[in-house]
């Protein structure tokens, strides 16, 4: 994370000295440097308390002030206010009306609200659920007011309505955050109640399953070693565009609409199953799965229906059989490595070696070299041997599945049997986080493809790219498989998660589907799990998940009052059909400005961030350091048009 800009930002400049821009890594070091305190101890991939990024961020605008209250052109005057309000005034200008009463006018006003969530008795999604003798805590920050001592005390069962970051911010302030300890037990991190954590957190949500653990990353941080995309790349994109889509609707021209899961899942599929299998053979074995996949491609791309989302990983399957039986041959003494080599194109001892690299480590690896040198059966090697991340030691093994993939536990018969299967998933999903994002087969094919490709997928799904009914369905479930296969907690943090649950004090036996509803004939909340049975009664309920942006139910009245006013309108997305779907974002034009309902522009606002969400998707990210970071350029865009105008008058 950083939080200036860098060499990597087209069109930036003149950068602040390096000193004066470091990422938060470089600004821990630094205060762990001057103060001791271990909370700044961190190493690059660590994870970081949630307020010590506040600190830095607090430091960083700090320093950004300072600079300007230095340039003898400016001045900056900072108010501790809520701005409710933006109303036209006299001579073009704009009155920024603050909830003190505070009136102030501007030329233009820089719109940078970040996130806020959802008034309960606007959004009929949590209005079942709320209310009677359960409190209930529609958002969780800032945690130390919102789920204080006094009001989720050992005596309260405390729902977590989500399974995401939010919930396990929600979760370790509990628990961790009330005094209670992890401790490393052998290969175990098991849990000391202090006695003043909840009685419980019963954690619930679509999935029922938290985020999966974020894989170490072995990638350089400049985005060198980003996966660059065999299948799923804007070329593909476009082909499919022109063979597959449907006119748009509504005044939007020339790009027509695809549908994702139609036209897109199955080159995520694909692109995911080759990754995944390229991992765990090696580069040595790529071109033949490339060659296998490519004919399906080209036909798929070129407007050939494929039927179902892994229609297209057939042929890779095929080959995945080829190779193993080969390697199988060859481990077991049944064909020496030259008779095998004999009758196929592929370098079988490179694909041998990195097999078994991949699943027992680099010691086993050295151990079947020398067998294969020495024209000896490697099997008796690597019979004996486990997998220290969790992998199937058995070459057929290992095989990639993206409904498995996605919902890696089954629903479960009874609470008890889901939270047992949910334990042996967090446990060897942490394991494969550990082996990193380049060696396991799993995490390289999830961080490849939902991070290192996500520009791709925004690329077809951005600016009504989908057609309507399908950009609903890509929000409300694509997106939380992205949350859940790239955007997890890290491996340090999810082994906590498992910890909790191992102790019984984190419930997660609602299993998925899980819903809150109000039971009437006690007036309280009890969280049912339609498939394993669960109906647990809860004193609070915390709504710990992050609302997509939609001023129609924001708890705040900023953009509820500017769409009253005229002054915005909401992005649409329309078929050619008539079908329309409005996902909450504004109408913003290429330069952010919003657009009012009678399609004029209004160059006075300018509003970044998450309120474009709607015409833009996976806007969550914080600054990347070292990536041309979509959220320096966007600020840009407003810059560079600033200037000219700021200097003129």
């Amino acid at each position: 994370m950083g939080f200036a800009a860098d060499e990597t930002v087209t069109g930036a400049g003149p950068l602040r000295p390096p000193a004066e821009r470091p990422t938060l890594h470089q600004w821990c070091r630094r205060r762990f440097e001057e103060t001791g305190d271990p909370d700044f101890d961190l190493g690059p991939e660590d994870w970081p308390k949630r307020y010590v990024h506040g600190l830095a961020l607090r430091d960083m605008f700090d320093a950004f002030a300072a600079d300007l209250r230095r340039h003898p052109g400016a001045e900056l005057h900072l108010h501790h206010a809520e701005v409710v309000d933006i109303a036209p005034a006299a001579g073009d200008r704009l009155e920024v009306v603050t909830a003190d009463g505070g009136r102030r006018t501007a030329d233009e006003v820089l719109l940078l609200t970040g996130h806020s969530y959802h008034d309960p008795g606007r959004s009929a999604a949590d209005r079942p659920a709320a209310g009677g003798a359960t409190r209930h805590v529609p958002h969780p920050y800032p945690l130390e007011e919102e789920l204080d001592a006094d009001s989720c005390g050992p005596d309260t069962v405390v729902g977590c309505a989500g399974m995401g970051l939010t919930a396990i911010d929600t979760v370790l302030h509990l628990t961790e955050g009330r005094g209670g300890t992890f401790h490393q037990d052998g290969p175990r991190l098991v849990y000391r109640p202090s006695g003043r954590e909840p009685a419980a957190v019963v954690a619930f949500s679509g999935s029922g399953l938290f985020t999966f653990a974020r894989p170490d990353n072995h990638k350089p941080s400049d985005g060198g070693g980003d996966h660059p995309g065999t299948f799923l790349t804007r070329e593909a994109v476009d082909q499919l565009r022109a063979h597959a889509g449907r006119p748009p609707g509504g005044d939007a021209t020339g790009r027509r609409q695809l549908d994702f899961e139609r036209d897109l899942l199955p080159l995520v599929v694909l692109e995911m199953a080759h990754l995944h299998y390229v991992t765990l053979f090696g580069p040595a074995a790529a071109l033949l799965l490339t060659q296998r996949a490519l004919p399906g491609y080209l036909a798929f791309v070129t407007g050939t229906p494929a039927d179902g989302p892994g229609a297209l990983t057939a042929p890779l399957e095929r080959a995945v059989d080829e190779i193993a039986d080969v390697l199988e041959g060859v481990l077991r003494g049944k064909c020496a490595l030259f008779g095998a080599q004999a009758t196929v194109s592929w370098p079988v001892r490179d694909v041998l070696l990195h097999w078994t690299r991949t699943v027992y480590g680099p010691s086993a690896e050295a151990e079947v070299r020398r067998c294969v040198d020495r024209s000896l059966p490697p099997g008796p090697v690597t019979d004996p041997l486990d997998s220290a991340w969790g992998l199937e030691t058995y070459l057929h093994g290992n095989r990639f599945d993206w409904h498995r993939a996605v919902s890696p536990v089954p629903p479960g018969a009874s609470p008890e049997e889901f939270r047992a299967s949910v334990a042996a998933f967090m446990a060897r999903d942490q394991l494969w986080a550990r082996q990193g994002n380049l060696r396991n087969p799993h995490k390289a094919a999830a961080d490849g493809v939902w991070r290192d490709l996500r520009h791709v997928i925004s690329y077809a799904v951005d600016h009504a790219g989908l057609t309507p009914a399908s950009q609903r369905h890509f929000l409300g479930t694509y997106v939380r498989h992205h949350n859940r296969l790239a955007n997890g907690a890290a491996a340090e943090i999810m082994a906590k998660m498992a910890a909790l649950v191992d102790c019984g004090l984190l419930d997660v036996g609602a299993g998925p589907g899980a819903r809150a509803r109000l039971d009437e004939a006690t007036g309280k909340t009890v969280v049912e799990g339609p498939h394993t049975g669960l109906s647990r009664p809860v004193d609070v309920l915390v709504e710990a998940r992050m609302h997509g942006f939609d001023p129609r139910l924001d708890v705040l009245p900023l953009y509820r009052n500017l769409l009253d006013r005229g002054l915005v309108r909401l992005w649409c997305n329309e078929s050619a059909d008539g079908e329309v779907f409005r996902p909450g974002g504004l109408d913003l034009t290429p330069q952010f400005h919003p657009v009012a309902p009678d399609g004029t522009p209004d160059p006075r606002l300018t509003v970044l961030g998450v309120p474009s969400e709607g015409a833009r998707s996976f806007l969550l990210s914080a600054l990347r350091p070292n990536a041309d970071h979509y959220v320096m350029r966007d600020t840009l865009v407003w810059l560079d048009a600033f200037w000219p105008r700021a200097t003129g008058r």
